[in-house]
């Protein structure tokens, strides 16, 4: 081909970033292998579209996690994948043991249609959740660079890669020792970072016949508390924003039968029959406790009743989320390669991590009742009087009340993941035959530990029962001696529970030519993938006698088999005219068998003009925790409405105001395989020297989307879905049963824009890109049977599906100075509406949450020996998150949104590198 570096270009990116060659210093024609094909060839070809990213990037942009580099991507979902959102046992997706982790989301397809790799082999998913790969467990201080498949189903690497491939490339046959230690600290405090690394190599493969190196990172993030940033704000009433709970540190007292306020009570002259009631209410005074304010009725009149909700007060709990919470990280990699013989090499490479995450939640809440047997007794010394408010109040009864119990702590959780694999590879060539092989043993643990804020539920009921405890401590008072001793003594701190991943794998394939076409040499990969998978998971106590207790229900040991073939062709048809054709077949032990094909082709008619496409079939096996994990019984965080019991029985609290709803989640052991059909076209320019443009539109359907669904969207669609509706005999609901299920697939539209320039001033070279993703259309019903919903630019609790997202950047270097400027872009959505979206919202609300865009800068200097200095400047406008009226029970964030925006604001960065030569 003539056009050498477009022909680059369309291998090694499909949206633009720096041209890079596979580890620096190779010859011009040498034989690589890119992602996306197991083919090596020169790598100035290829048909897929591959975004590279290198370290020096990454080190530029003040990256200090792996997690943050994947929320750069444009073709990565806007969803609550990441720590801060994780931290959150509501949701739509939460499964309350990936506290401390993240995950990759590719076309927010979700992490378990992302496939992360190191060195294009898998690795353990997470220990706990068992989903996907944990990105705090890939070494970022010992990787070369990072390519981004985006053309998902890879026939290659497995076509459970619906979304794409992430492949992290480690550095190799380093020599020499390298220190680095990097900080980033923020302007408005809290949320600072820390990193150190070594890295150390000695041995050259071509005088030695060996290299040895070695990598260890250790960093350190500091806690970013809700209360240190002032948007972070959930009480805006005039916005359409406002908590919906009840459960206040100055608690709400409750009707029940035996209790003080009866079944209901009643005001004089006012028909009404109310469920709840606060002396603050009453008084006006609800905002005298700080995080506390009137209920906000109008506000939330059709999603909790007024009859709940008009004289009590509510709680900013939101405003008390942590943002960033403690994280410690060490990872370490240790690789030896040895040569063999002058074209056959061996490997052996051990990679290890540990981190340490602390979860930090907010306080429980706590309801007393007839049935938990702790209503605050006749004759405490707390007893609360509402006689002079209600004439119909029996204080000759106990209260019932629910409370925010705040004097029992925050809820936290420490968790710490281990994560290890050793491979052992064989690599080399026989002439013009490539072969590697490896095998691998890779392990995930999680453990669990609860160290505050949990309480075992009959020591916490029964000390509640004595009246000792104050649930209703005023501004400027405490908890006497004896109430902290007492909850102290409910407490439950200690080893809580553990889960666990294996992976043991055996691969290898050969690659060469054929024989030669009249275009060019036939060129064919064929290859194996042998893999064991493990999960486990279990309690180390009996979560069930812990009140609001984290986990999972227990699931023992379960592994499976998965046997896996692979083929690849690349034909040159014409000069012009390359195809690549590869088909892979997988079988599940557990689910069966399944084939699926790929084509792609690259055409270049002219020199200045190149065209590529592919078409693939995908296929996703459930994970062990989908199928096989317990029931457990969980608790709705406000009151509910049973639509179709509230319709027959209007104004019946038990049907129109149901107070903390149980429902339970679990696995499916009839879940079926979630499959797609996906395909891209596209094309890339370069009309100038220097400055080329890259387009790729791409499609994805899916069928039988494995999904866990929520209680609430089984009680909003009733209709449909009343099978899992569980009722009592008088007719109210017991429980609602939720849980995974094949939903009934997506639709996903797409373009991909990749923008390059560079070329020189005098002396000063630059550089500019531009990495965007359009999203035209994400189509999606939550069951069989409803219609697609258009999700693209509207408030959604799972991922945020917007229109356009890009990373831009623009380089000067000149001598030993380099600077660099980035911007990250991300446009506006329509917002969650208040009330349910009934009703008209208050004029303040605006529709529309605004778009988010921050700029890093930097600037780097290598004037004094051996050292590297960079400083940079991320949020450099200290852009605060836009507003959102989203309610914050589904989604983390009081008026902000984690899943768009961070919530550091401007900080600043500094890196010292030193190499000792």
């Amino acid at each position: 081909m003539k056009l050498k570096k477009l022909a680059q270009l369309v291998a090694l990116m499909g949206v633009v970033g720096p041209v890079m060659a596979q580890e620096a210093a190779a010859p011009a024609m040498q034989r690589v292998e890119v992602t996306g094909s197991s083919i090596k060839r020169v790598a100035k070809e290829g048909a897929l579209p591959v975004q590279v990213i290198s370290f020096d990037q990454i080190e530029k942009q003040g990256i200090t996690t792996t997690e943050q580099l994947v929320r750069t991507l444009s073709a990565n979902g806007t969803g609550a994948d990441n720590m801060t959102s994780g931290n959150n046992v509501f949701g739509a997706d939460a499964d309350r043991v990936s506290g401390g982790a993240s995950f990759a989301s590719l076309r927010g397809l979700g992490p378990s249609s992302t496939l992360v790799l190191l060195n294009g082999r898998r690795i353990a998913t997470h220990g706990a959740s068992g989903k996907s790969v944990d990105l705090n467990s890939i070494p970022l201080g010992a990787i070369s660079r990072v390519e981004i498949l985006k053309d998902g189903a890879s026939a290659i690497y497995g076509t459970d890669a619906i979304g794409g491939v992430i492949n992290f490339i480690l550095k190799t046959n380093y020599n020499g020792v390298e220190a680095s230690v990097s900080t980033n600290d923020t302007q408005a405090g809290g949320g600072a970072t820390r990193r150190a690394s070594l890295l150390a190599g000695t041995g050259s493969l071509e005088s030695d016949r060996y290299n040895i190196m070695a990598s260890l990172t250790v960093d350190k993030a500091e806690r970013l508390n809700g209360s240190d940033r002032s948007f972070v704000n959930g009480f805006q009433p005039g916005r359409g924003l406002s908590p919906d709970t009840t459960g206040t540190p100055f608690a709400n007292q409750m009707a029940g039968t035996g209790t003080a306020l009866g079944t209901s009570f009643q005001l004089p002259g006012d028909p009404n029959k109310y469920l709840q009631a606060n002396p603050l209410s009453f008084q006006g005074k609800c905002d005298s406790i700080a995080g506390m304010s009137q209920y906000q009725t109008e506000l939330w009149k059709d999603v909790t009743s007024p009859l709940r909700t008009r004289y009590s007060c509510a709680y900013d709990y939101g405003a008390d989320y942590v943002l960033q919470f403690p994280v410690e990280r060490a990872n370490l990699l240790s690789r030896g390669t040895f040569q063999l013989a002058p074209d056959h090499r061996m490997f052996v490479e051990v990679l290890g991590s540990r981190t340490k995450a602390t979860a930090i939640l907010t306080p429980m809440q706590v309801q007393a009742t007839v049935a938990n047997k702790n209503l605050y007794p006749v004759g405490g010394a707390y007893y609360q009087d509402l006689s002079a408010y209600i004439p119909t109040f029996d204080k000759s009864k106990p209260i019932s009340y629910k409370w925010r119990a705040n004097d029992v702590g925050n809820r936290t959780q420490e968790n710490t993941t281990d994560n290890a694999r050793v491979l052992v590879g064989f690599e080399g060539n026989f002439g013009k035959w490539d072969y590697k092989a490896g095998i691998s043993r890779a392990e995930s643990s999680t453990k669990t530990k609860l160290t505050d804020g949990y309480s075992y539920t009959d020591k916490l009921y029964a000390a509640l029962a004595t009246g000792i405890i104050n649930p209703w401590v005023g501004a400027g008072q405490s908890q006497t001696e004896a109430a902290k001793q007492l909850i102290e003594s409910t407490k439950f701190r200690g080893d809580f529970q553990h889960g666990k991943t294996t992976l043991t794998q055996i691969d290898g394939s050969v690659s060469g030519e054929l024989f030669q076409l009249p275009a060019g040499a036939l060129a064919m990969a064929a290859g194996f993938d042998l893999r064991r998978e493990g999960y486990s998971f279990a309690q180390d106590v009996d979560a069930t006698q812990i009140l609001l207790s984290p986990g999972n229900a227990a699931l023992k040991d379960a592994s499976r088999t998965v046997k896996a073939v692979y083929a690849e062709l690349l034909v040159p048809v014409t000069k012009d005219l390359e195809m690549q054709l590869a088909i892979r077949r997988d079988d599940y032990s557990l689910v069966g068998a399944t084939t699926n094909p790929k084509v792609a082709f690259r055409y270049q008619p002219a020199d200045f003009l190149l065209f590529r496409g592919s078409a693939s079939k995908g296929f996703l096996a459930p994970s062990f925790q989908q199928l096989y994990s317990g029931s457990l019984s969980q608790e709705l965080p406000n009151g509910v409405v049973d639509q179709e019991g509230c319709a027959k029985h209007p104004g019946v609290p038990e049907y129109c105001a149901i107070d903390r709803l149980d429902y339970k989640t679990g696995g499916n052991t009839n879940l079926k395989p979630e499959t797609s059909k996906q395909g891209s076209v596209g094309f890339v320019i370069e009309p100038f020297k220097g400055y080329s443009a890259s387009f790729d539109y791409w499609a994805i359907n899916t069928k039988d989307r494995i999904l866990n669904r929520t209680p609430q969207i089984v009680l909003a669609n009733y209709q449909a879905l009343n099978q899992y509706i569980h009722r009592n005999p008088d007719g109210t609901i017991e429980y609602v049963q939720a849980g995974w299920i094949n939903a009934a697939g997506s639709r996903v539209r797409g373009l991909d824009v990749g923008l390059r320039g560079e070329g020189k001033i005098r002396d000063a070279k630059w550089t500019a890109t531009l990495d965007g993703t359009y999203m035209d259309s994400f189509k999606f019903a939550e069951y069989q049977g409803q219609e697609y919903q258009e999700l693209v630019g509207k408030f959604y609790t799972r991922d945020l599906y917007l229109r356009w997202k890009h990373n831009a950047s623009f380089g000067v270097s000149r001598g030993d100075w380099s600077g660099l400027l980035v911007q990250s872009f991300s446009s506006g959505y329509k917002d969650q509406l208040p009330n349910g979206g009934k009703g008209s919202p208050p004029p303040g609300f605006k529709p529309d949450v605004s778009s988010y865009t921050t700029y890093n800068l930097s600037g780097t200097y290598t004037g004094f020996k051996n050292t590297t200095i960079t400083v940079g400047i991320q949020n450099l406008f200290d852009r605060d998150p836009p507003f959102t009226a989203h309610n914050v029970d589904e989604v983390v964030g009081a008026g902000w949104d984690p899943r768009v925006a961070d919530p550091r604001g401007r900080s600043l960065s500094f890196q010292l590198k030193y190499k000792f030569m």
